[in-house]
């Protein structure tokens, strides 16, 4: 992954939660100040300076394992995360490194994301693009969830969901629906 393009990663964070165009100034007085900004930034240049930059490296690994006690959010930087990720709040958020999320994907405040260690669905999720993840929502095992999926708080998720999809209770019950998370994906970057 080339430099200028971990730079449009967290730009494209950072535009998920304000949607404007920002200068310099106000995008550094949030990366440092804003506990979700900063603990995405920290994330995706942990990743990147893995292979590329040992001292950065390093520091980047520090600073995310700081915010990763401090804010609880439980996410390895190793994990799979495409464009556009969204913390709505901090606190409590765990996901699995085995796990692989798409684009635009919204988690809310005490979100699990794991691994099922038995059984057919032995594994880690893998999420698709334009999902919403509710407040408390458990999603575990080697499942698939679809694009354009609404999981509602509180919900367990451990079987496949088909994209254009609410998904709600505990058992989960599928609810197919043409446009599930409009209103829900604020600021969406095009993928």
């Amino acid at each position: 992954m080339r430099k200028n393009i971990i730079k449009q990663y967290i730009l494209e964070d950072f535009y998920r939660y304000y949607g404007e165009e920002t200068n310099k100034k106000t995008y550094l007085r949030y990366a440092y100040t804003y506990p979700n900004i900063a603990f995405t930034r920290n994330l995706r240049l942990a990743k990147y300076y893995k292979n590329k930059n040992k001292i950065k490296y390093i520091w980047y690994k520090l600073r995310h394992r700081k915010l990763f006690y401090k804010y609880s959010f439980q996410i390895p930087f190793e994990t799979t995360i495409g464009r556009g990720f969204y913390l709505a709040h901090f606190g409590n958020i765990i996901i699995n490194q085995g796990s692989i999320i798409g684009n635009n994907v919204s988690i809310a405040q005490g979100v699990t994301i794991g691994k099922t260690n038995r059984g057919e669905n032995a594994g880690c999720p893998t999420i698709g693009d334009n999902v919403w993840i509710g407040a408390n929502a458990v999603i575990v095992g080697k499942i698939n969830i679809g694009n354009n999926v609404l999981i509602a708080p509180l919900s367990y998720v451990n079987f496949d969901i088909p994209s254009n999809s609410i998904v709600i209770g505990n058992p989960a019950k599928i609810i197919p629906r043409e446009n599930a998370t409009e209103g829900y994906i604020e600021n969406a970057i095009k993928i």
